[in-house]
Parts: structure tokens; sequence; C-alpha cells
């Protein structure tokens, strides 16, 4: 019986080893691919072919896969050191984007496509930046982007490699010429600085010579419109005191006339000669009353329109007044036929009508009187 024991026990070991070996080989044959991979497998050494996302079944122990990121991804470009055309020295380093487009190719045609894209953009980098100007280095990142790509693409298709971007992030020259460029830029500076103010200055000007040139020009319309003010108040000045010096001249006149009458109207004779010049003075007061007789060149002079305060203080109104009261007919003295009387006196007709003076003054004064009174009620 001990025997019979001996002989079952190892048959529990090699169930466990056979049932250990089988989850293996089923672990083994069953590949899970992720969504954004792709993988290529090989048996006995031989390629045979792409997993596609999901689970794949392969013999297991014979096969052997590469997984390949079908995503987008970024690689970083060392700094790298390159002489420009101008014989600059400058550093600069960038950043390349690429894509696996065929990963059969990706996996057949290069050992490692990381680094070799990798090593491909340092050397292009190097090589672009040594074909422009340090200017241009600093300037035209676009340019040099483009540049890179272009060499980049064609070795990176036979690789299956599509390179999406490539952007280089510094460009920075040595120290002395950065030493030398901020000495130029401050230079630059400077020398804007002073444009500016020069003509910031000249604008100033320009604007001062413009702001004389409007205030001379108001200075002069003021100092004409003063002058034209002046000249026309001289010019009134002038007629008013012309026409103040003919009417103080005629009332002069008129008034000794008159006080000669009054003078032979008190004598006690009874005989009066009236002088022939008695028409005359009557015949000026009536001008004088009615407007003046001054001519310059044929013409007679034209008066001007007084407002109320200058016709009071002048005393046209009273003239006006004056005058209406000599157009009367009835008070105008008959000169002529007064002269017939002196003269029927002189032959000594006694048909002659020869009143007292003091009764002609008398009646005078009354028909004067009566006159004033009828304005006054009217």
């Amino acid at each position: 019986m001990f025997a019979v024991l001996q002989l079952a026990s190892p048959l529990p070991i090699v169930a466990v080893i056979v049932l250990v070996i089988a989850i293996v080989t089923a672990y083994k044959s069953i590949v899970i691919v992720d969504a954004y991979d792709k993988e290529a497998y090989t048996r006995f050494g031989k390629y045979q072919g792409l997993l596609e996302p999901g689970a794949n079944f392969v013999l297991p122990y014979v096969t052997r896969t590469y997984r390949f990121d079908m995503r987008t991804q970024t690689l970083d470009v060392p700094r790298q050191e390159a002489i420009t055309r101008d014989n600059s020295p400058v550093t600069a380093d960038a950043v390349v984007y690429i894509k696996v487009m065929d990963a059969e190719k990706a996996f057949l045609e290069v050992d490692d496509y990381k680094r070799a894209v990798s090593n491909l953009a340092q050397t292009t980098l190097r090589a672009v930046l040594g074909d422009m100007e340090l200017d241009d280095t600093l300037n035209k990142r676009q340019q040099i982007n483009a540049k890179i790509r272009k060499e980049l693409d064609e070795p990176t298709d036979e690789w299956g490699i599509r390179v999406e971007s490539v952007e280089v992030r510094e460009v920075n020259p040595s120290a002395d010429v950065q030493q030398a460029m901020e000495q130029q830029t401050s230079a630059e500076r400077r020398r804007r600085a002073m444009i500016l103010e020069a003509q910031g200055e000249r604008r100033s000007a320009i604007e001062q010579a413009q702001g004389d040139k409007q205030s001379n020009i108001i200075r002069a319309q003021g100092e004409k419109q003063s002058q034209i003010l002046e000249a026309q108040g001289d010019a009134i000045s002038t007629v008013l005191r012309a026409k103040s010096a003919e009417s103080m001249g005629e009332r002069a006149i008129i008034e000794r006339g008159m006080e000669s009458l009054e003078q032979l109207g008190e004598s006690e004779s009874t005989t009066f000669v009236l002088p022939q010049e008695l028409s005359s003075l009557l015949g000026r007061y009536g001008k004088h009353l009615r407007g003046s007789d001054v001519k310059e060149d044929g013409e007679v002079l034209e008066t001007l329109d007084f407002d109320a305060e200058t016709r009071e203080m002048l005393g046209l109104d009273d003239i006006e007044e004056i005058l209406g009261e000599l157009e009367d007919e009835d008070s105008v003295v008959d000169v002529e036929q007064m002269e017939q009387e002196a003269q029927a006196v002189k032959a000594g007709e006694a048909g002659a009508d020869i009143k007292d003076p003091d009764e002609v003054i008398e009646e005078m004064d009354q028909e004067f009187a009566g006159g004033a009174g009828d304005e006054d009620q009217e």
C-alpha cells in the first residue's frame, strides 16, 4: 500500500504544471492592442503583418510584437551651434512634431524612427542656419521652420513618418554679438528719439507760426474795423458840425433881420420904408427851414437819419413845426402889397390904408399865438 501511494503522488504536480503552461500559453496567444496603437509582429523572425486595435490571437512563444504609437509625437531637438553666412556664431534649439503614417515602413525601413528623425533635424537645423545671415536668423523664424520641414519631408516619407510641424524656439548669438547688437539698438533708439524730438520742435514751430499768423490777421481786421468806425464817427461829427454852423449862420441873419423889423415897428414915425432884402430874408428863412441850400459839385448834400435823442438835441422836430407854420399862406406877410402901399404914401395918395405899427405888431402876435394854440390842441 505504501508503494501505491508513492506512485500516485506525482500526478497532481504534473497537472499543476500543465495547467500553468496552458495558462501561460493562452496569455501568450492573446495580444491586446490599444486604440491609438498598432503592433507589427513576426513569427520565427519573419514579418507577418500588423495587429489592429483590440484582441488579437497569435502563436505563442514563436511570435514577437513591436508597438507603434499612431498619435502625433513631439521630439525635442537638442541645442545646436552653427556659424551663419556672415560668420556669426549662434545657438538654436527646436521642436519637431511627427506622426507615424505607415507602421510597416517604420518597422522595416528604419531602426529607431524617433532617434533617426531627431538626428536628421539636428543636422538640418545647423545647415539652414549656416545658409542665412545673422539678422535673418533672428527675424525670419517662419522661413527657418519651413526650410527645416522641407528638408525633413523626403527622407521621413521613406520611413513612413510625416513631419507635421517644426518650431525653432530660440536663436541666440554669442555674448560679444549680443553686446554689439545691444549697443546698435541703443544707438538706433537714440537716433529715433532725436528725430522725434526734432519733428516735435518743427511741428511746434509751425503751430506757433500759424497761431501768430491768425493772431495778426485778427488784429489787422480789428484795427481795420476800428478805423472804419472811427472814420464814420468823424464823418458824422463833421456833418453835424457843418449843419450846426450853417444853421447858426442862417439863424443869426434871420434873427438880425427880425430885430430890425421889430425896431422899425417900435418907431414913432408913421411912414415906413421896407428894404427890398426883406423878401430875400424871408426866402432864406424858408430855405433854411426846408433844407440846406449848400451844394457840392452841383448836388444837394443829403442829410442822415437821426435817432430820437439826436433829433431832440439838434431841435429837428422844432424846425419841422416852424416850417409847417411858415407854409400856412395866411401867416405869410404879403411883401408886394406892403411895397405898393409905401409907394402910394410917397405919391401922396389919400386912399392908402396905413396902419399903425403897434397894431401891425399886435395882429402878428395874435396870429402866431392862435397858430400855436391850434397845434397844442392837435
